[in-house]
């Protein structure tokens, strides 16, 4: 189950790493590429499903919302949804920006996978014990920055450059979504890697 799934980054990696991905969101999301749930993340059952993964809104600890003194007008939804997905009992993941009030998190970076112009850092904490590679800043160059609007004017993740969609679409490998839905999306690389893992632990336990 991916709860708060946007248009479906978090999803796609999910899926490579060989999981069917059902996505709850509490608006629209008719790109989203898999089976869809129009429902409240905080109140929809998460019975039936064998890994949960959220990735509650991250404006609250945002770096650009805390520079503009509005990171308090967005909701804080981690403890929350972190209670129901202990409460569920299955392996779970928590997706958010850096300063979010992750536990123990594992974070992802561009650089892990070898890609020289998308740093995008990303926490995970999760229930299942999960490794981390090595951030490798030296291979990038011109890094581009994801976030806010294609094309406008954020420096976040130690970003210097501005890019259209179409550029966005290549580095975050996701070819189905807005400028907007790539802004908030995880690229799916991270996912699958992490899918990966989850999936070894689950066998390893069965």
């Amino acid at each position: 189950m991916d709860l708060f799934c946007g248009a479906g980054g978090a999803a796609a990696g999910y899926a490579r790493a060989g999981f069917d991905v059902v996505g709850v969101d509490i608006r629209p999301q008719p790109r989203y590429p898999f089976e869809f749930i129009r429902a409240d993340a905080l109140t929809v059952s998460l019975r039936g499903f064998d890994v949960i993964h959220a990735s509650p809104p991250c404006q609250r600890y945002s770096v650009n919302t805390k520079q503009h003194g509005t990171s308090l007008t967005h909701p804080d939804h981690v403890a929350g949804i972190r209670a129901r997905l202990i409460a569920a009992g299955v392996p779970y993941v928590i997706e958010n920006v850096p300063g979010a009030p992750l536990r123990a998190p594992i974070l992802l970076c561009g650089s892990m996978f070898g890609w020289t112009r998308l740093r995008r850092h990303r926490l995970f904490e999760s229930s299942v014990l999960l490794f981390q590679p090595s951030c490798r800043h030296e291979i990038q160059r011109d890094c581009v920055s994801v976030t806010g609007h294609a094309g406008g004017r954020s420096r976040r993740d130690g970003a210097a450059r501005f890019a259209d969609t179409d550029a966005w679409r290549q580095l975050m490998g996701i070819d189905w979504m807005t400028g907007a839905e790539l802004a908030e999306a995880i690229p799916p690389a991270y996912t699958a890697y992490l899918g990966a893992q989850l999936r070894a632990a689950m066998q390893d336990v069965a």
